[in-house]
């Protein structure tokens, strides 16, 4: 048998219950309040392993209702949280059965919910959203289930906003790498080519050729500058292979080098 020696209140509602023969244990309050662990009281070995026991479940089931209290969480982060609190597998498993009964965790609620949030918040298509749902512990075909609530209709819509936002970063670029760079940027979000190709189509881009030439002209520049130190005909074919990469319109690189050499001479 051992004997309570003494209790010292801990943070989080624990108290730490020392014992004459020098060992100690913790225990929430609950559970000291319903077992009187008072000064004096005689505890078995079973006695205290339930003890332990029943504040690892107490003590858990707590820190995840405080979890869950922030936002909805999916179960595997509710497991890996338990685990980070140092809640043994036996109580994490009782626990989350716990919750789940409780209908406080449901990973089809939190998807659904996780979907409708990013949808209407974020700028990322379906492939991602599915990506981090898998990171979070979700079922592929809960997954599935819950982007139903993130149609066809709303991804064309948010991929056409990030399509715009695109347009305004890449609008130095040539008309050709402009639309290079938002597909991919878009296929980088997670959309589908079919979105893609609505949301670029409703950005109505037109090809104007004198800014093209304008454009060109900027690039083609500093281009000439940076090669510099080659000779004329290794210069003019490295400034013609960027800008033909770049996008642009080969006649429209011929003539923009025909004047740097006028200009050179």
């Amino acid at each position: 048998m051992e004997t309570v020696k003494g209790l010292l209140k801990l943070k989080n509602n624990l108290y730490k219950v020392s014992l004459t023969s020098g060992k100690s244990f913790r225990v929430s309050e609950d559970v000291l309040v319903r077992r009187r662990l008072l000064k004096g009281t005689e505890l078995s070995e079973e006695e205290i392993a339930e003890i332990q026991k029943q504040t690892q479940l107490d003590h858990g089931y707590q820190q995840a209702l405080n979890y869950l209290s922030y936002q909805l969480r999916s179960e595997k982060e509710i497991h890996d949280y338990l685990v980070k609190k140092e809640i043994e597998l036996p109580s994490r498993l009782e626990i989350i059965e716990r919750l789940k009964s409780l209908n406080l965790v449901d990973d089809l609620v939190f998807s659904e919910s996780y979907i409708r949030t990013q949808a209407r918040l974020s700028d990322k298509g379906p492939r991602v959203l599915k990506d981090k749902l898998r990171q979070k512990g979700i079922k592929a075909d809960i997954i599935e289930q819950a982007l139903e609530q993130f149609p066809s209709d709303e991804q064309e819509e948010v991929a056409k906003i990030a399509a715009q936002k695109a347009l305004k970063k890449y609008q130095r670029h040539s008309f050709v790498e402009q639309q290079q760079k938002i597909k991919q940027l878009l296929m980088t979000k997670g959309f589908s080519p079919d979105v893609i190709s609505l949301a670029i189509q409703d950005l109505e881009m037109e090809k104007d050729p004198e800014s093209e030439v304008e454009k060109l002209a900027v690039l083609g520049d500093k281009l000439w500058r940076k090669n510099q130190r080659h000779d004329l005909s290794k210069r003019k074919q490295k400034v013609t292979q960027s800008l033909y990469q770049k996008g642009f319109n080969f006649d429209d690189i011929r003539a923009f080098l025909s004047e740097k050499e006028m200009e050179d001479e």
